[in-house]
């Protein structure tokens, strides 16, 4: 028997993840508008021109390597010193800084009456005009990379910035597609960023030493923030569960008083001084991912599996559905409805913990405008604003594709106003196809 679209397995996965195909597109369209002549540096390119050097001028050249004073040059020059020095080059000097550095260095080397066959230098330093100045050298001496035409938003740089940049945001977008799918909302996740981030932060400096304090404390301060904040998500839950208060108007309360409590804890000023493995969980790196990466990761795994594989997930859909259909089929709305909202409070809580690592402090002004992110990414991933239907995964793509969109605007140099012309309007169409898709159902 013949399945229909909607029913085959093709057609659930565009109906439910239709959106990767967007993503998808935006890559390939902001890959072709940011293809670029690039001029590589680090170990590789160091090999590259040590090759080089050695080909065109022998063993037994004479080099001097000219790079600036950066952590790529740095690598470029050493892999260029090592490979030299294991072929039989001869590296006369080495320096890493402005030109007139290297005007110095070689001037130091002419000097003493040592010749130079060649100069080993990148794209920037080989351009500088230095080198015209000194009798036996001249610009066919000046070896560098070679270059190559690769896309700008390709490059493993920026990818590895837009997931880095993507993280936080979407752990938070993790309790608010919770949260609207059971057909609710949650404004306060913003300032919750804000209060986790003061919390600890202040946790840390005051009670367990600062930038001295041990692991024991630091974990103590970031439980302290994201538990706070789970606490406030708890108490909007009850007031909403126990009161009938809209959430819109619970959540947007909580989001002031939020707010308020991050500026009076912190007297309205960044909390710094705190311990350097702090700073690991925002700004460290494993297996070359950084850390908020694998945290998100393993947090959309665990969700996945909680909304697919889960009593609880069914739950939240059948409430988002007709919640007192859903009462009446024993489901405990009201159980059900407190742990969703302190689950977004706890993952904003957690976000602003990662935030503030990443920042080396503690900010009340963290989290600004955090929550109209947060919401974007959810209902472009497909979650609709009026319950019932959504997917952990889904809310992953939308805020890709939100990070996509505004690293691509960066990359081609958009104006700013501009930018949020563009992503109001994606969220505006997002919007409308899930209004037009419930029409059409």
């Amino acid at each position: 028997m013949e399945m229909k679209d909607g029913h085959s397995p093709f057609g659930r996965f565009f109906r439910d993840y239709g959106m990767i195909f967007v993503l998808l597109l935006l890559c390939v369209l902001f890959s072709l508008l940011t293809l670029a002549e690039q001029h590589p540096t680090g170990v590789d390119a160091g090999r590259q021109v040590a090759d080089q050097i050695v080909n065109q001028e022998g063993s037994g050249a004479g080099v001097v390597i000219v790079t600036r004073d950066t952590v790529e040059d740095h690598a470029f020059a050493e892999a260029i010193q090592a490979e030299l020095s294991e072929r039989g080059a001869i590296v006369r000097a080495s320096v890493s800084g402005s030109p007139a550095d290297a005007r110095r260095v070689i001037s130091e080397v002419l000097a003493r009456g040592e010749s130079i066959e060649a100069i080993a230098a990148n794209d920037v330093t080989s351009r500088w005009t230095i080198y015209e100045q000194f009798e036996g050298l001249s610009r066919e001496q000046i070896v560098t990379p070679q270059s190559h035409t690769w896309p700008n938003f390709l490059k493993m740089s920026n990818l590895l910035g837009v997931a880095n940049q993507t993280a936080i945001y979407a752990i938070i977008a993790i309790g608010m597609t919770m949260v609207i799918i059971t057909a609710g909302i949650d404004l306060s996740v913003g300032s919750l960023v804000a209060l986790a981030s003061v919390a600890g932060a202040l946790l840390i400096r005051d009670f367990g030493g600062g930038a001295e304090a041990s692991t024991g404390m630091m974990l103590l301060g970031i439980l302290a923030g994201s538990g706070l904040c789970a606490l406030a998500g708890a108490f909007t839950g009850a007031m909403i569960t126990t009161f009938r208060l809209p959430a819109f108007i619970v959540t947007l309360a909580m989001m002031l008083m939020a707010s308020g409590l991050a500026f009076r804890l912190s007297n309205g000023a960044s909390i710094p001084q705190l311990p350097p493995s702090f700073f690991l969980i925002g700004g460290g790196k494993m297996l070359g991912l950084p850390n908020p990466v694998w945290l998100m990761i393993v947090l959309y795994a665990v969700a996945h599996i909680v909304m697919t594989r889960m009593s609880f997930g069914r739950y939240l859909y059948a409430i988002g559905g007709n919640e007192e259909a859903a009462r009446l089929s024993g489901v405990p709305v009201k159980r059900i409805l407190l742990i969703v909202y302190t689950i977004s409070g706890a993952l904003a809580g957690l976000g602003g913990i990662v935030l503030a690592s990443k920042l080396q402090a503690g900010d009340p002004k963290f989290g600004l405008m955090y929550e109209l992110e947060v919401i974007a990414a959810v209902v472009v991933g497909g979650t609709s604003l009026l319950g019932g239907s959504g997917k952990i995964l889904g809310t992953l793509i939308g805020a890709f594709i939100i990070a996509v969109i505004k690293n691509g605007m960066n990359l081609t140099a958009v104006d700013p106003f501009n930018q949020k012309i563009v992503l109001g309007a994606v969220l505006l169409t997002a919007v409308l196809i899930d209004t037009l898709k419930r029409r059409r159902a």
